[in-house]
């Protein structure tokens, strides 16, 4: 009798669907037990040539310790979705050669993907240290080392309902690889049809909150683990260190964006302050009518400075620098996108006022998403929860992004500098600066978000996606390793 080498462990859908992914699992040679998990109802029907596992999800904690006393070979694979499965050729084989010779915790490789009767290609991207997002994309069939795997379950001491499997593959990361095999070795149904631009919010909506919590309680206990967590302790901010031209100033980077530039810049100019305050629009160069625009509005009020950069190699990040590195920068930079409008008059003081109130050196606002006649479109308010005081900056680490507006205390910005990127950039100055500084929140809608066709994340390929996500785990990388180094 020939040994078997896995032990392979999905979720039930239905009858149809289930039989498939049994038959293609048992095509392989390599393949032992078929476990399907499901719970006991009448409707379900399995076929004779697989075993029933009678518990709840693969998110559960329970459930994964279930699985431990049914493992009896090196690998187990876990397939993670609902729907048909169908392998490529010798694929089960190749899994096995690949986490043999690497001798990876956790393999995953790419796929294709059924996407309104079209088969494309879905790569996904390497793990790195930074990688904490609990939202990471290793596709569906994950092959797991049974000694890895086992080890890390009977770590688990939380009884966990929807993070099971993001504490599993952290707990496995803290002493195995988790390998990407860039080849395409199976092929599933994309079942999202949904733009990027309509996923992007899915982890700040407020339906997801008890989830969120669960991932934030497991990426905690990661990253005290790995000497990465940082206690609640903050350097306060002096607002003293030098003189500014004006208290507060609002940057605008903007290219190309005649239609929304205008109504930005009007939103800023009538707000009603006590403090003094301008606004640095930097025009990346426009080609269309957007450079116009500001200079006709620049020569009937002072207040807007309109800058076009000698380079022309900046991102918006790159812009950020010009603006904030200009002598008329204001004590506190205040970020405006120039596709969105402040909800009011009253937003710069606002935002001033929480800066002394809080003292800290940056402040995340809260913003309301609206189609291109400002009416409100799901999932409406934005207002990122998930930061807290004590844990904020820790949190920041598992998400992408911190929300917005945000605004700057000058003195802080000028010395970290932000990353000239049009991606991440601000997420990666604020990772630099909760490392050190208290980030304040201001939890009322600050602006109106725009969301439309010309949104630079509105309808991104898969590579593009890949692209923005490899950057961002980098930048959690880099943020990870100067945390555990204490800098």
């Amino acid at each position: 009798m020939v040994k078997k080498s896995i032990t392979c462990f999905f979720p039930y859908s239905t009858a149809e669907n289930t039989k498939s992914v049994v038959l293609e699992l048992h095509s392989h040679n390599e393949v032992g037990d078929i476990f399907v998990i499901h719970k006991d109802t009448p409707d379900v029907v399995l076929p004779e040539d697989c075993k029933s596992l009678i518990f709840g999800t693969l998110q559960q904690t329970q459930t994964l310790k279930a699985l431990v006393s049914e493992i009896h070979t090196p690998y187990i694979l876990l397939y993670t979705q609902f729907s048909s499965l169908q392998l490529g050729a010798y694929s089960i084989e190749r899994m096995l050669q690949v986490a043999n010779n690497t001798k990876a915790g956790l393999l995953y490789s790419d796929c294709h993907k059924i996407k309104e009767g079209l088969r494309q290609t879905h790569p996904v991207i390497d793990y790195q240290e930074g990688s904490l997002r609990d939202d990471f994309d290793f596709g569906s069939l994950l092959l797991y080392r049974s000694d890895a795997f086992i080890e890390a379950v009977k770590a688990m001491d939380v009884d966990y309902q929807a993070a099971a499997l993001y504490d599993l593959r952290l707990k496995v990361s803290q002493k195995y690889q988790l390998f990407h095999l860039p080849e395409s070795l199976y092929t599933v149904s994309e079942d999202d049809l949904r733009k990027s631009g309509e996923k992007i919010f899915d982890y700040v909506d407020p339906k997801n909150r008890n989830v969120q919590i669960e991932m934030e309680q497991a990426c905690t206990r990661h990253l005290k683990d790995i000497h990465a967590w940082l206690k609640p302790e903050f350097t306060d901010v002096s607002f003293s260190k030098e003189d500014f031209p004006v208290e507060a100033t609002v940057v605008i980077p903007v290219r190309n964006r005649e239609l929304t530039i205008e109504d930005a810049v009007q939103s800023v100019l009538k707000q009603e302050t006590k403090c003094s305050f301008n606004l640095i629009v930097v025009d990346n160069h426009s080609t269309d009518g957007t450079t116009a625009i500001l200079r006709d509005i620049a020569a009937a009020d002072p207040r807007l400075i309109h800058v076009i950069p000698n380079r022309e190699d900046l991102g918006i990040g790159g812009c950020w620098n010009t603006a904030v590195m200009h002598p008329q920068c204001g004590k506190f930079a205040i970020q405006l996108d120039s596709d969105d409008l402040y909800i009011d008059n009253q937003v710069i003081q606002k935002v001033v006022d929480a800066f002394y109130e809080q003292n800290c050196a940056m402040i995340v606002g809260t913003y309301k998403m609206v189609n291109f006649k400002l009416e409100e479109i799901p999932p409406g308010i934005i207002d990122h929860r998930e930061w807290t005081p004590d844990n904020g900056r820790n949190n920041a680490l598992r998400i992408n992004g911190l929300g917005a507006p945000r605004a700057f205390y000058t003195p802080v910005l000028r010395e970290i500098k932000i990353p000239n990127t049009s991606y991440g950039e601000d997420y990666a100055v604020g990772l630099a600066i909760s490392r050190k500084y208290r980030i304040g929140r201001i939890y009322e809608p600050l602006y109106l978000c725009r969301r439309w066709d010309d949104n630079s994340d509105a309808s991104l390929n898969i590579n593009k996606q890949n692209a923005h996500n490899f950057y961002k785990d980098r930048i959690r990388t880099i943020e990870l390793l100067a945390r555990k180094a204490g800098d």
